[in-house]
């Protein structure tokens, strides 16, 4: 199987130098239908929010949003679009392997295709859960490992070519192991975002509370 360097910034900013976005600019279906357990004023933290769609459009739901991207021309389409939108986020460029992750701190946080490396996996989701605030939903949506075989034998866009970064809904309860699982599901659906997610997906997606 191909090489894949996705945990790089150099290969994310090769992805975002143009001025296209890769991913479009609508907010991902999943996170969007979430749209009823938000209120206006909550703080939301997006790690791995890429030219900034699920982060814009938490801002424009009246959240305070904080973006956090490995990619500095990522980081640049995002603010781009949140200014495009009229819409207000704090955008950092940070490795999320390396950050002064906050906690306690947020009442949302988005992971959105947010793929990685499995040594560094665990310990970055268990800070994403560590960041909310007692009562804090965390809202994901992955591929799981079938959808290597879906790029092969349907043509999908999407996701990294190797399966141990692809992720289970048994590994996501172990990963926010001590939340309580609001909801959790394995679907295939039809994903139509930008130019890089597209096709049937083979995904697992849920929401999350920190107990406390």
């Amino acid at each position: 199987m191909a090489e894949f360097h996705g945990h790089t910034s150099a290969f994310w900013d090769e992805r975002y130098r143009d001025e296209a976005f890769v991913y479009g600019e609508t907010p991902n279906e999943y996170l969007a239908a979430q749209r009823g357990r938000l209120r206006a004023g909550m703080r939301a933290l997006v790690p791995g929010d890429g030219e900034g769609r699920n982060g814009v459009w938490l801002a424009e739901q009246g959240l305070d949003v904080v973006t956090v991207d490995l990619s500095e021309a990522g980081v640049n389409k995002a603010r781009r679009l949140a200014d495009k939108r009229g819409a207000h986020i704090d955008a950092i460029r940070a490795d999320l392997a390396t950050w002064a992750w906050p906690v306690g701190e947020f009442d949302v946080l988005a992971a959105i295709f947010l793929h990685l490396p499995p040594e560094i996996r665990q310990p970055i989701h268990r800070n994403m859960l560590a960041a909310l605030r007692p009562g804090g939903l965390l809202v994901i949506e992955a591929y799981r490992p079938e959808h290597v075989q879906y790029r092969e034998k349907y043509g999908s866009k999407g996701g990294p070519p190797q399966v141990e970064m692809l992720f289970s809904e048994a590994m996501l309860r172990e990963d926010f192991a001590g939340a309580e699982v609001v909801e959790l599901e394995s679907a295939d659906i039809e994903l139509k975002e930008g130019s890089n997610h597209l096709g049937l997906g083979a995904v697992v997606h849920g929401v999350f509370r920190r107990r406390g």
